[in-house]
């Protein structure tokens, strides 16, 4: 592959292309390239393109992955940039993760035009998300709330808010800080009440498995730690079969040569709420993630994953 063909296939939002523009500013300095010999193409997937439904209700994951793999497949890019928490546990046969960069704070944000904390939220003030496992978490917090579908950019629903659709909403820190508007933050939620989605904060390089020279390029940007602690967390998602029609929590931190993980499942009204936490060597987050899994199904209402999932 010649260094001018480099083609890095991405979503057009901006945070995607933030994400897009970080990975080739890696590549280049690994490599002693000149960006410009770095090509991205934005590929417009279906979650773009439906905006009036809840993600839950257009299939799941996958939605803002499967024409940038469609891509990888037919050659027309060489790595796939994406938010991990949007790709699918179990990858197309013939595509493989050849890389995971150093995560972001994977943790939530509450933003607000006029209350500190969801604490501070009035008795029956509406929230917008268009996240279930955020939708689960709040209303386990606080049940008095009521949680609407609320999709749309940063621009977006700080428009919403100054409109009285919601008087809250959340977006994950890791996006806001990649988009220079950490300051739009109200309040950092503790992971206590809204543990994060699997994989948050981490950005995955995706590639075809047979493509040796792209394997190489990539190669040199895998943070190890994010990419243990993200074995762990898409395990324990795999195993519980999760998507976005159930609400699952997963998250993983690396010290030393030791991992600790901590996942949770919802009911969907955040009734019902199982937590579970595993320690281990950081090099076996996989079985750690199953191992958890498992401990979660064994205690769970089976019918929270049957009624979410349907």
């Amino acid at each position: 592959m010649q260094a001018a063909r480099i083609r890095i296939g991405t979503r057009g939002s901006p945070l995607a292309l933030a994400q897009a523009h970080e990975v080739r500013a890696r590549l280049a300095k690994a490599h002693g390239l000149p960006e410009d010999f770095i090509a991205i193409s934005i590929i417009k997937t279906t979650g773009d393109r439906v905006t009036d439904r809840p993600l839950s209700d257009i299939g799941g994951k996958g939605l803002f992955t499967k024409e940038i793999e469609d891509a990888l497949f037919a050659r027309e890019i060489d790595i796939a940039v994406h938010s991990m928490k949007d790709m699918q546990t179990a990858l197309p046969d013939g595509l493989t993760i050849g890389a995971v960069l150093p995560r972001e704070d994977p943790r939530d944000a509450f933003i607000a035009l006029k209350h500190a904390n969801i604490a501070a939220l009035p008795t029956g003030a509406v929230v917008g998300t268009s996240s279930l496992r955020r939708k689960s978490q709040v209303l386990s917090v606080r049940p008095d709330l009521s949680v609407i579908d609320f999709r749309g950019n940063v621009e977006t629903r700080l428009r919403k808010l100054k409109d009285g659709v919601a008087e809250a909403t959340f977006l994950a820190v890791a996006g806001l800080n990649r988009l220079g508007l950490a300051d739009r933050i109200t309040a950092i939620v503790s992971d206590e009440d809204m543990l994060p989605a699997a994989a948050q904060g981490a950005i995955g390089l995706e590639i075809r498995a047979d493509d040796k020279e792209a394997e190489a390029l990539v190669a040199p940007l895998n943070d190890i730690a994010a990419e243990r602690a993200v074995t762990a967390e898409r395990a324990f998602l795999m195993r519980l079969e999760g998507s976005c029609r159930t609400p699952i929590a997963a998250h993983a931190t690396i010290d030393g040569d030791r991992l600790s993980f901590r996942g949770q499942i919802l009911s969907v009204d955040g009734r019902q709420r199982y937590d579970v936490s595993r320690t281990g060597a950081s090099n076996a987050g996989r079985d750690i993630g199953l191992a958890a899994a498992d401990e979660v199904l064994s205690k769970a209402d089976p019918a929270i994953l049957v009624r979410s999932s349907a």
